[in-house]
């Protein structure tokens, strides 16, 4: 009985020292944006015993840049889903770098969308263009962890607005990230201009658009730069804007 006691003790004890430490990883990796990062068997499995365990024990950078480096060769050789799964298991160990969120989603979302499209092996384009947008998918979905990882940092939310302009098309959501990013602190003023521009060719939402490039214009020459310059003309052409609210004329020459 006594033993039991004294075991119970024991676990109390160690309980109770466990829970602040505890508390103050949990605090930490809220802190630091740590979002899914697991390393369970199918981790163990993809880097061997050796690499899970210096993963667990501190070594997650060094693991995860021999799986950069195991990355690059699966490039080299298009290997597409083994190059895949390193990514995945590379922004597992290291999810506050923001390189390897975006090199994960560049491979995906360019290099391996154009050559699914450009893939002679298939002879059908719907299931060429099926594949194409796949990785779209995976490229973006990489951008999105990236950035439920690292929310206080503008370069995924421009990743991701970028991807949305060149890959899907879609101006309006490119805006909406470009105007996340400007957002935050420490990013590039052209972020707002980017945001604004993009919103410029949404139809029905013009008004918004001349209006936000318009205050970028009178912030000064510094902000009148030739595209801005493009678009405010254009914009002031389809609201049909009185010609004497409208910028000078020299400013459409100097654009040209």
């Amino acid at each position: 009985m006594m033993r039991t006691v004294a075991v119970l003790g024991v676990l109390i004890a160690v309980g109770t020292l466990k829970l602040p430490i505890e508390r103050n990883l949990a605090a930490l990796h809220r802190q630091e944006h740590f979002r899914g990062v697991e390393f369970n068997l199918d981790l163990r499995e993809k880097i061997g015993q050796l690499g899970f365990i210096a993963a667990l024990s501190g070594f997650r950078a060094i693991v995860a840049d021999a799986l950069f480096i195991q990355a690059f060769a699966a490039w080299e050789n298009t290997e597409w889903g083994r190059m895949l799964l390193l990514f995945r298991h590379i922004t597992t160990l290291q999810p506050r770098v923001l390189l390897f969120w975006d090199t994960a989603a560049w491979h995906m979302a360019w290099n391996a969308s154009v050559a699914a499209m450009n893939d002679q092996t298939q002879p059908r384009l719907a299931l060429r263009v099926k594949a194409q947008r796949e990785y779209f998918a995976l490229g973006k979905d990489f951008l999105e962890r990236g950035i439920k990882n690292n929310p206080d940092r503008p370069d995924l939310y421009e990743a991701l607005a970028r991807l949305y302009k060149e890959k899907y098309k879609d101006h309006e959501r490119a805006s909406e990230y470009y105007a996340k990013a400007a957002a935050l602190p420490g990013a590039p003023t052209f972020d707002r201009r980017f945001s604004a521009y993009e919103l410029s060719y949404c139809e029905g939402r013009e008004r918004e658009a001349y209006e936000r490039l318009r205050r970028l214009y009178d912030e000064g020459p510094p902000e009148r730069l030739p595209t801005l310059i493009k678009r405010l003309k254009f914009l002031e052409d389809k609201l049909g804007m009185p010609q004497e609210q409208r910028i000078p004329d020299k400013e459409n020459k100097i654009a040209k």
